[in-house]
């Protein structure tokens, strides 16, 4: 891919080149996880109304990375590496580097991308990102000439000195917010007095959020000053907060690294944190009795936890055990209607069961229709719903679905090549119809922005 053609910035390729410490590249995996996603929506949610913004207008994105980072990249889109969750001992350290990044967002200072990539899928749009540093690690020409003719010594220390002031104005931005929402910005003191000792360490040995966010003493030492003058610098965060926070790193904790689990909580720790932990790290290590037997000692102690269910659903749905996976992933969907997650993973379970019957094929399409509202980049629910319709035997439908599907991906010739044929077969002035040719307008307008 052409660098200069999807347009990322000389601040974003430097971003990106101080992130990859330029080394070698390696795989990144978006998670997405329902109970996490929900738990970081409602500590962000006093942040957003503090800056007179709604949750719908910025995206948060896990990726699964052990290092630590954070960051802003095609548009409203923050991304947080699991790295940096791990390292965090209290919500509110989430809650200040959230509300920095969001002050990125509020300066104009993020990673840009043209619109045709903001409406791209967040494995698409990291991938980008993730190409680009190999391009500029690897000394790509095209990177080479998003970046200009100036040596990169010189390129690097202009993005520091430009980053330093991005870097205070966003602490700024964090801090006022903080206060209007009555929350203590002692988070983003503590989470970035964690990271000072590496300001002074090479390059190659900082952490990547330390390199994308240059830290300096006297950076540390204003957002200090800022909470000793706050009346809420002595304020904890609610206790529904820290729990979740608890469950949430077991959580994670358990996907990534399920071996350490045994380590990490000790045998007497009866806590959900700790059983939830082990109950997914038996699931991850393929312990089916173990698993099941401790997600049913967790839905026995909370029966009206959706989180529970589905995982329970998740687990039976990967031990292939589907039939019985039906009920888990529906009793989620009872008590979580508006999880569009849950929802794409009971219509994947009742596409696989339906065998020819027809009314659950379309069961599982209402469900899909409702999770596509909320998570309109979702690749995995265009597939989904274009495998339903086909084996339906709806081929135009299933084809523009799957034009929609190699849209988000950014697969363009084959999105075409999918469209004509639906086109072909789609009824006029149908919902379809209408759907496919907003999607033309979408490619027309990515083709005509290539040869601008």
């Amino acid at each position: 891919m052409n660098i200069r053609q999807n347009y990322i910035g000389l601040w974003g390729i430097l971003a990106i080149c101080f992130m990859m410490g330029i080394a070698p590249v390696h795989a990144q995996t978006v998670i997405r996880d329902t109970e996490i996603e929900s738990y970081l929506q409602e500590w962000f949610a006093p942040i957003y109304q503090a800056a007179g913004m709604s949750a719908d207008q910025v995206d948060i994105i896990l990726v699964q990375d052990s290092k630590i980072n954070a960051f802003v990249a095609g548009g409203a889109n923050i991304f947080f590496y699991t790295g940096l969750i791990e390292k965090t001992d209290d919500p509110l350290e989430m809650v200040g580097v959230m509300a920095h990044e969001l002050g990125h967002i509020a300066g104009g200072h993020t990673i840009r991308a043209r619109a045709a990539m903001e409406n791209a899928s967040y494995e698409t749009l990291l991938g980008v990102l993730v190409g680009a540093a190999a391009a500029v690690a690897t000394g790509n020409p095209g990177a080479a000439g998003a970046i200009g003719t100036g040596g990169s010594t010189m390129a690097q220390r202009g993005f520091l000195k430009t980053a330093r002031t991005f870097e205070s104005s966003a602490d700024q931005f964090a801090i006022t917010k903080l206060e209007k929402a009555g929350l203590s910005p002692q988070g983003l003191a503590t989470f970035l007095g964690k990271l000072s000792s590496q300001e002074l360490l090479p390059t190659s040995q900082q952490s990547e959020y330390v390199r994308t966010h240059p830290l300096t003493r006297d950076r540390i030492q204003g957002v200090e000053e800022a909470v000793s003058r706050s009346p809420h610098k002595h304020k904890s965060a609610p206790a529904a907060w820290q729990e979740q926070h608890q469950r949430l790193k077991a959580k994670l904790i358990a996907f990534i690294t399920p071996q350490q689990i045994a380590w990490i909580y000790e045998d007497r720790d009866d806590s959900i944190a700790a059983n939830t932990a082990r109950a997914v790290a038996a699931y991850r290590l393929n312990q089916i009795p173990a698993a099941l037997k401790a997600i049913d000692g967790l839905i026995a102690r909370e029966p009206d936890n959706p989180y529970f269910y589905e995982l329970k659903g998740q687990m039976l749905k990967d031990f292939g055990r589907l039939t019985e996976a039906l009920p888990a992933y529906e009793k989620a969907v009872r008590l979580k209607p508006d999880a569009a997650l849950i929802r794409t993973d009971l219509a994947h379970v009742l596409i696989e069961t339906a065998g020819s019957n027809t009314a659950q094929f379309q069961q599982a399409l209402t469900h899909l229709d409702v999770a596509l509202k909320s998570e309109p980049r979702s690749t995995r629910i265009h597939r989904l719903m274009a495998t339903a319709l086909g084996r339906m035997g709806n081929d135009p439908a299933a084809r523009l679905h799957l034009a929609e599907e190699a849209y988000l991906q950014r697969k363009i010739p084959y999105a075409r090549d999918q469209l004509d044929i639906a086109l072909k077969g789609l009824s006029p002035q149908s919902r379809e119809w209408i759907r496919a040719q907003d999607l033309k307008q979408a490619l027309d307008n990515h083709k005509n922005s290539e040869g601008s």
